[in-house]
């Protein structure tokens, strides 16, 4: 299994960091060694002071595919969910500054939450999903995939041109605006439309 995760995929959310908008989507991978396992807590690690929280939806690619035409592939996900890639935001500035690769601050054990998942069936269209993450009870982001600038397909249609997919694959697609710090004691909880599908806590 691979962790496919797309960033600067919206608009606010560029601009809260003073990032440039991208022409087309950014890819980055993290390791399966990054998956929280499910009733761990995340523990900030000691490399970091600034840990935030970036809440996505996320899908699970259900079949082996390279070069799929973006009208085809919604066959290749019939599960969605929402996760966290949790982001040491103090190291990727630096790494940036150095024009250097991000995976230290972004594919560092733990720093992906994965949801449970839901049969696509559940909602009316992929493309119109509404997901948030809550701390300690307070909504603190907030978003809908109808806000991406480059939509579920597209995404898969674009990742698949540089690497095979295959079953079992899991698509991060993006942060909408809200990122913040996580601190020691926050409890953290995911919503996709009304359904509760991940709850962690922060040590």
């Amino acid at each position: 299994m691979k962790i496919i995760c797309i960033g600067r995929n919206y608009a606010k959310h560029i601009a809260e960091l003073n990032n440039e908008r991208p022409s087309e989507p950014v890819i980055f991978l993290k390791p399966d060694t990054a998956v929280l396992p499910k009733e761990f807590p995340f523990v900030i690690p000691e490399f970091t002071s600034d840990v935030h929280h970036e809440v996505e939806v996320i899908v699970k690619i259900n079949r082996v595919g390279k070069y799929i035409d973006p009208k085809f592939a919604h066959k290749y996900y019939d599960e969605i969910s929402i996760g966290i890639d949790f982001t040491a935001r103090d190291l990727q500035q630096e790494l940036k500054n150095q024009s250097l690769p991000w995976e230290k601050s972004k594919a560092f054990d733990g720093s992906a939450v994965i949801g449970d998942f839901l049969s696509k069936k559940v909602f009316t269209s992929p493309e119109n999903l509404n997901f948030e993450l809550t701390s300690n009870g307070m909504t603190v982001q907030k978003g809908t995939t109808a806000h991406m600038l480059w939509k579920i397909d597209e995404i898969i249609s674009y990742v698949s041109q540089f690497f095979t997919l295959k079953k079992g694959d899991i698509i991060f697609t993006g942060t909408p605006e809200g990122v913040a710090a996580v601190k020691p004691g926050d409890v953290l909880e995911g919503y996709l439309e009304q359904h509760k599908l991940f709850r962690i806590q922060v040590k």
